[in-house]
């Protein structure tokens, strides 16, 4: 596999090595040892599974204190654009992101470390995305940060995005800052 680094320390794009014939193919989604080998570390408690239509936006979503997840993310059927966004408060990449597409066809995982957000919106006709999560999922802890933020400025690929009630209502994160991690 190959494992980039982005913008964002700790934010990072794994390419894993697909094996393909006439059969199909085949790839590794996670083995423990290599990826802590990247740092990615830890144990996964939790996966989840979405499918979500074209036009959906889910985010920008993120787990505080002691209920924050690193997640690793794929997408097992269409395509997503993937986006991470630094909310550590006093750390020198606060409030930039970095964004990928994700789809079934380039096999890309991304990891998102603890005390990030995370969002993506779905750029095919349905995308079932798959998150192995590090911490288990917690109503309470939950923070939403306004996908459309103008300080953050995210160039989503869509114009008119079909959201849930919780992120029409998030705040900036200006307007969370009492609540954000510090770095």
């Amino acid at each position: 596999m190959k494992v980039i680094d982005t913008d964002l320390p700790g934010v990072l794009l794994i390419e894993p090595k697909v094996h393909g014939d006439t059969r199909g193919f085949f790839l590794e989604t996670y083995h423990q040892a290599r990826y802590q080998e990247h740092g990615i570390s830890g144990t996964f408690v939790q996966d989840n599974h979405s499918k979500s239509s074209r036009g959906i936006l889910r985010g920008l979503h993120t787990q505080l204190r002691d209920h924050a997840q690193g997640k690793l993310l794929r997408v097992v059927s269409g395509a997503i654009f993937d986006v991470a966004v630094d909310i550590r408060v006093g750390s020198p990449t606060f409030g930039e992101h970095y964004a990928v597409e994700l789809s079934s066809e380039n096999h890309r995982q991304l990891w998102v470390p603890p005390h990030f957000a995370h969002g993506f919106c779905v750029l095919s006709d349905t995308a079932e995305v798959e998150y192995k999560c590090t911490r288990h999922y917690a109503v309470e802890a939950e923070l939403a940060i306004r996908w459309n933020d103008p300080a953050i400025g995210i160039a989503w690929p869509i114009t008119d995005p079909k959201l849930s009630a919780k992120d029409q209502a998030a705040p900036t994160l200006q307007e969370a800052m009492d609540q954000l991690p510090s770095y």
